[in-house]
C-alpha cells in the first residue's frame, strides 16, 4: 500500500499531516450517478439552494426553528440542537468559500459562549430559556460544531472546542463503559439512569471530527469502543436491529416509550434511520482508523451492510406505500408510519458511502432509489428547503416536526457522496478531498 500525503489549503486551521492510505477504487458502473458531472452538480446546486432558507433561523441568541414557510415563529427562542447544527453546516459552507456564512458562524459561536452556556457549572442548556438538564446528546453536537469552526478558521472556535473536549470527558465519557453516559441535570449531581443509542451515535461522529482537528487517535479508539459495544455486541446479535434504549447497566429496555411511541428522539422500538446512519459512521470509522495506520476489524465492513440491508428490507415500503418509515416494532411491523425527510437522507448517504466502500450494484440501485424519492416528495421547489415530515400517504405531515427547522441531515446529504470516506466532513472539505 502506498501513502500519500494529503495537503490542506490555506482555512485558518494549522496544518497537520494527514495520511491517505491508497487503495484500488472499487470496480463502479460507468454510469453511477457518483460519476456523473450532471449529478455531482445537482448535488452542489441543491446545496446552495438550501442555505438561503436556513439563514432566516437566526435570533438574537443563537439559532431558532423555522415554520414550514421558513418564517420564525411568534416567541421563537435559540435551541441548542439548532444553533450547534446550524453553526456546523454554516461553518462547511464557510470552508467551501461560499460567501456571507463567516459571520453565521461567529454568530453561533458567540451563543454557545453566551447565552447556551452554563457560566455556573459548565456545559450547554438546552434552549434560551436556561432550564433543564444537560445531554450527551447535544453536547456532541457542541463538539461537532467545535471543531467545524476550528476547521473553517473562526476566531472563537477553539475556546469553544477546548471547553467542549473538557466537558465530555469530564462528565460524559466513561472509560470503564467505554460508551456515553446520557444525561445530568444542571450541576451533575444527578445522573439519568439509563443509555442511548441516538447519542452514542452522535459521539461517534463527533468523535472522527475531534479525531482530524486535534490529531488525536484516541477519539477513534473511543468511537470504536462505542460501535464495537452498540452495534456489534447488541446490533448484530438482533439481525442488526438497532437497540436504542438501555438501563445504566446495559440491559436493553424493549418496552422503552411504549406510550409514547413517536417521540422525536427516543422513539419506542428500533428506528431503522438510525440503521443507515450508523452504517455510513461505520465506514467512516473504519476509513479514519485505516488512514491513520491502525487496525480496523472486518466486522465495521459487515456490520455496516447488515444494519443498510435490515433497515431497507424491513422499513421500505413496509406499509404498501413507496419511503422508509419512522419506527418498527420488535417484530418488524411498523409502528410510527410517517416519513421522515432525515430519514431519508441518511439512507442516501449511507448507500452512497456503501457504493463507494464496495462498489456493488445494490448500492447504486438504493442511492438512485432514495434520491427520486426524496426529489418527489420531500423538496420543496416552492416553499424552500425540503419538507420535514410527510404521512403515511406521502402528503404534508407534522405530528412530529413542525416546520423546516433543521438543514444539517439535508445538507451533508448533499455534501457527503463527493467526498471521501477519511477524513470527516469539514477536514475533508477543506483539504479538498474528493473520493476516488
Amino acid at each position: 500500500m502506498a501513502l500519500t500525503r494529503i495537503r490542506l489549503r490555506p482555512s485558518g486551521i494549522t496544518p497537520r499531516c494527514v495520511w491517505s492510505t491508497t487503495v484500488k477504487a472499487p470496480a463502479w458502473r460507468p454510469d453511477s450517478w457518483l460519476r456523473q458531472p450532471a449529478h455531482l452538480s445537482w448535488l452542489n446546486d441543491e446545496g446552495l439552494r438550501l442555505l438561503p432558507f436556513a439563514r432566516w433561523a437566526k435570533v438574537e441568541q443563537g439559532f431558532a426553528a423555522l415554520d414550514a414557510h421558513g418564517r420564525l415563529p411568534e416567541g421563537a427562542i435559540a435551541e441548542l440542537i439548532h444553533t450547534t447544527r446550524m453553526t456546523h453546516c454554516f461553518a462547511l459552507a464557510h470552508i467551501q468559500g461560499i460567501p456571507g456564512h463567516a459571520a453565521l458562524v461567529d454568530h453561533g459561536l458567540a451563543a454557545l459562549r453566551g447565552a447556551l452556556w452554563d457560566e455556573a457549572h459548565g456545559g450547554w442548556f438546552a434552549d434560551a430559556t436556561r432550564s433543564g438538564g444537560k445531554s450527551a446528546y447535544l453536547h456532541a453536537f457542541v463538539a461537532l460544531a467545535a471543531s467545524s469552526a476550528r476547521v473553517a478558521g473562526r476566531p472563537a472556535a477553539q475556546a469553544l472546542l477546548d471547553d467542549a473536549i473538557e466537558i465530555i470527558e469530564r462528565h460524559f465519557w466513561s472509560e470503564e463503559e467505554g460508551a456515553l453516559r446520557e444525561s445530568f441535570n444542571r450541576d451533575w449531581r444527578d445522573e439519568e439512569a439509563y443509555r442511548g443509542a441516538n447519542s452514542n451515535m452522535h459521539g461517534v461522529e463527533a468523535f472522527l471530527a475531534l479525531a482530524d482537528v486535534t490529531g488525536n487517535a484516541l477519539w477513534l479508539q473511543r468511537a470504536l469502543r462505542i460501535a464495537e459495544r452498540l452495534i456489534h455486541r447488541h446490533a448484530a446479535a438482533c439481525g442488526h436491529v438497532v437497540v436504542e434504549h438501555f438501563d445504566a447497566h446495559w440491559k436493553a429496555l424493549p418496552e422503552y416509550n411504549a406510550d409514547n411511541r413517536a417521540d422525536p428522539f427516543r422513539p419506542y422500538g428500533s428506528t431503522p434511520g438510525h440503521a443507515f446512519e450508523w452504517a455510513r459512521l461505520l465506514l467512516h470509522l473504519d476509513a479514519a482508523l485505516t488512514q491513520a495506520g491502525l487496525a480496523a476489524p472486518d466486522w465495521l465492513l459487515a456490520d455496516a451492510k447488515g444494519l443498510f440491508a435490515s433497515a431497507c428490507q424491513h422499513a421500505w415500503q413496509a406499509d404498501g406505500a413507496p419511503g422508509l418509515v419512522y419506527s418498527l416494532d420488535w417484530n418488524q411491523q411498523p409502528v410510527v408510519r410517517a416519513r421522515l425527510h432525515w430519514v431519508h437522507a441518511e439512507a442516501v448517504a449511507a448507500a452512497a458511502a456503501l457504493l463507494q466502500r464496495s462498489g456493488e450494484a445494490i448500492y447504486e440501485q438504493w442511492y438512485r432509489q432514495c434520491w427520486d424519492f426524496i426529489a418527489e416528495h420531500f423538496i420543496d421547489l416552492h416553499g424552500g428547503s425540503w419538507r420535514h415530515e410527510l404521512d403515511e400517504h406521502n402528503q404534508p405531515a407534522a405530528r412530529i416536526w413542525a416546520g423546516k427547522p433543521d438543514l444539517y441531515h439535508a445538507y451533508q446529504a448533499v455534501l457527503l457522496p463527493r467526498l471521501a470516506l477519511a477524513p470527516s466532513l469539514a477536514t475533508a472539505l477543506a483539504a479538498d478531498v474528493t473520493r476516488p
